[in-house]
């Protein structure tokens, strides 16, 4: 798949007011600080699409963009912010799990996670919530550029440890990216191509 037209649509905090065009939405979600935004724009061909920081938490709602006009790339606040409120964090929270518990069109989370660091629990906890919940993800590992192939190999191998130890019969999807050397954008692509594909043809509400 090729991006040719990434339009922002919207921001808000509540899920009831998400677009109601009955498009397939992916949405991205994961650590504050691990990438989400440069990811994003490193994607969709936008150098600032997705604003990026240095401080921890800057996306603080649920932002759509309309890709290719049939279909949304949504970019959710970090689970567990360092610097705001334990009254504001809880909110965020809540509308976060509201989005995935209520929206009807998404069809696939993608769970990103810093591959430069061993498992985190924030992470594995996140996980399971999204298989206790049955909302599909795939893992997207963000800048590998940061580290050698062996310690790439090395986490990713600690994190299907601990998964398979916590009861996951088996690991969802995974992609391996760079963000400054554009690592695994076409596989990740070709992955929303290809469920696109399923989804336009298997559901008559799209």
């Amino acid at each position: 798949m090729k991006i040719n037209t990434a339009e922002f649509i919207i921001s808000n905090s509540e899920v009831d007011k998400c677009p109601l065009e009955r498009i397939p939405e992916y949405a991205f979600i994961g650590r504050s600080n691990v990438g989400k935004s440069s990811l994003i724009n490193m994607l969709t061909n936008h150098k600032n699409l997705a604003k990026t920081s240095g401080r921890p938490g800057k996306t603080q709602l649920i932002n759509h963009f309309k890709i290719n006009s049939n279909w949304f790339l949504v970019d959710l606040p970090g689970y567990g912010y360092a610097k705001v409120s334990k009254k504001t964090k809880s909110v965020f929270q809540q509308f976060i799990t509201d989005y995935f518990e209520k929206r009807e069109q998404l069809v696939c989370a993608f769970v990103l996670i810093d591959i430069r660091h061993e498992a985190q629990n924030i992470d594995l906890e996140f996980m399971a919530y999204m298989g206790e919940s049955e909302i599909p993800f795939c893992i997207i590992f963000t800048k590998a550029d940061k580290i050698s192939k062996v310690k790439i190999d090395s986490h990713i191998a600690a994190y299907k440890k601990q998964m398979f130890a916590n009861n996951w019969a088996e690991i969802p999807p995974f992609f391996v990216t760079s963000s400054t050397e554009g690592t695994g954008k076409d596989d990740l692509l070709e992955y929303i191509d290809e469920v696109n594909q399923e989804v336009f043809k298997n559901n008559s509400e799209f």
